[in-house]
């Protein structure tokens, strides 16, 4: 193995048997029942009544009363994915239902994460009377304290990490609620605010008002683009919200989706594409400046404004990556740095570094190290920055704990990511409380670069059948990743390099079935793995081969290839 160790424990499949059960059973999914629901993730299926969640019933009744006695109703988001997509469902539920409905977003730069005494006195100024926050306000106690002084009435709707004391809000809707008995602490902000929703339109049709549960449906192409860009695990309900919001997604519904979907040159809607195309561009606004135009773009029935907003967007994106590029290359010098002195925490900070991209480079450092990392930048005597974690490290906790020393003055998060704020003078007492907390989380372990292998294939049973077989597991994603397979019994043919520009391979091997399969590399030229398989000396070598089994389709052609992670011999 040229790269990390393979964890394998299933026999080898040579084509027989059912591959797609021995997968869900290494995962957990064990009985037929189960497997049978994993399949077939309908909403009806996972679907819970919505007061099952605590305070659920009194935030419905508020926002009812609130839409039956005409007041003002301001939804308060977030500036990411899941807050933009929480918002807009709640906007475009309230504006069919004939409610007075004002929306904010706060600026990443200027007012940060959460809620703020100035946007709260500039709704109030607007004349709203109920404020309904949406992918946050869980720890907003102050805010909502002035909120109540100021006579707005508030209800919480959120699913980070709540402190030990609550808001008090008129309401609190959140499954982390210590007192939250639902089971439903997997979802997005989004998921919340849907189920908030569909709890809504049952009280707003007792009272003879409402909609039809299809037109609820509709909202469910962005309820799934809010899971996939939070990086929610597509378990449960947030596997059935995916799917069917991947098909909703399909019908272009939405006009600014539709539009942002032809300009990212998206034909077919999955996880890949929300998450790595949509969900960027989405994103870029509120990164580089505010997210208002994403929000505008999700609620418009204008196609000019549609068009402009979307183009909008996909400039501000292309100026994202180039202020990321320029700021990885010194992290990564820095990173390289902790690594060399046995850390297992990873803590980078710049002067001035925009802090727009910060999550997106803790997580690229996340992904290269194996490492929880943290990545923030220096202003003005403070230290703004965000988290990205591994598997088994939960770093909203970490965050949490921090905040309640004092080493941190605002943070929040959940398991796999986290933001946080805290005086520069503290940045020595951080980076040691991170890399002490990690350590205590892992037992005094460093993680190990460990793969763990879904399943071993005899290379001749690598075909566009068993491609079939294994699409029966989508949509993937965090919670549900693509089937991590390991290929024995090839024999390699040849390799070249591939693209432009020059980082790329492709190749053929020989099967037992005495057929070829096609593999692709991406940036393996110049690691162990590209050198070995470029050299021509290593030619009709047996190797075994790591890596996913996907459908390729080139001027027509469907057939199945194999994309190549790394190689044992």
């Amino acid at each position: 193995m040229l790269g990390k160790a393979w964890v394998m424990e299933n026999d080898v499949f040579d084509g027989s048997g059912d591959l797609v059960k021995n997968i869900l059973r290494g995962r957990g999914i064990i009985t037929d029942a189960d497997v049978k629901q994993f399949l077939n993730p309908s909403i009806k299926e996972y679907m819970p009544d919505p007061s099952v969640l605590k305070d659920m019933d009194v935030a419905v009744r508020i926002i009812t009363d609130a839409v039956q006695n005409n007041q003002k109703i301001a939804i308060y988001g977030d500036y990411d994915v899941d807050g933009i997509t929480s918002t807009a469902i709640f906007v475009k539920f309230l504006r069919a239902v004939g409610a007075d409905v004002i929306w904010h977003l706060p600026t990443r730069e200027g007012e940060g994460y959460g809620l703020n005494n100035q946007a709260i006195d500039e709704i109030v100024s607007d004349g709203a009377k109920l404020m309904v926050t949406v992918d946050c306000g869980i720890s907003g106690i102050d805010e909502v304290k002035h909120a109540h002084e100021c006579g707005l009435r508030v209800v919480v709707t959120d699913h980070h990490s709540p402190d030990s004391l609550l808001p008090d809000a008129d309401a609190v809707v959140n499954p982390k609620r210590a007192d939250d008995g639902s089971g439903l602490t997997y979802l997005a902000g989004v998921g919340v605010a849907f189920l908030t929703l569909v709890a809504l339109n049952r009280e707003l049709k007792g009272r003879g008002l409402g909609l039809d549960n299809a037109e609820l449906m509709n909202f469910m192409d962005l309820v799934a683009l809010g899971t996939i860009c939070d990086t929610m695990p597509l378990v449960g309900l947030n596997r059935a919200f995916v799917a069917t919001g991947l098909k909703v997604l399909g019908l272009q519904k939405n006009l600014g989706l539709r539009v942002l979907m032809g300009i990212a040159g998206i034909k077919k809607p999955s996880v890949y594409a929300a998450g790595f195309a949509l969900g960027p561009r989405l994103n870029a606004a509120g990164r580089l400046d505010s997210a208002t135009p994403a929000l505008e773009l999700l609620l418009t029935d204008n196609p000019l404004i549609a068009h402009d907003l979307a183009d909008k967007l996909h400039k501000m994106n292309q100026e994202r990556i180039d202020i990321q590029n320029a700021i990885m290359l010194r992290a990564c010098e820095m990173a390289e740095n902790c690594c060399k002195s046995g850390k297992c925490s990873l803590f980078v900070c710049g002067d001035n570094w925009h802090g727009g991209v910060m999550g997106i480079i803790a997580g690229r450092l996340k992904d290269k190290y194996n490492l929880p990392s943290c990545v923030a930048t220096r202003a003005d005597g403070m230290i703004n920055g965000s988290g990205r974690s591994i598997a088994g490290i939960d770093l909203g906790k970490i965050i949490h704990d921090a905040l309640a020393l004092g080493i941190v003055s605002e943070g929040g998060g959940h398991a796999a990511a986290a933001g946080f704020s805290l005086p520069a003078e503290n940045e020595e007492a951080f980076c040691k409380f991170l890399e002490a907390a990690v350590n205590e989380q892992l037992h005094g372990e460093r993680p190990s670069p460990e793969e763990f292998v879904d399943a071993e294939i005899d290379a001749g049973a690598a075909n566009m059948r068993l491609v079939k077989q294994l699409d029966a597991l989508e949509p993937f994603g965090q919670g549900n990743p693509e089937p991590l397979l390991v290929l024995r019994g090839g024999q390699l043919r040849h390799a070249s390099v591939m693209g432009t520009g020059g980082a790329h391979l492709r190749g053929a091997i020989a099967t037992s079935a005495g057929t070829q399969l096609a593999f692709v590399g991406f940036n393996l030229v110049g690691t162990p793995v590209g050198d070995f398989l470029l050299d021509d000396v290593n030619t009709n070598t047996k190797i075994m081969m790591l890596g996913r089994l996907k459908q390729n389709e080139y001027n027509g052609r469907v057939s199945a290839q194999f994309f190549l992670e790394d190689i044992a011999i």
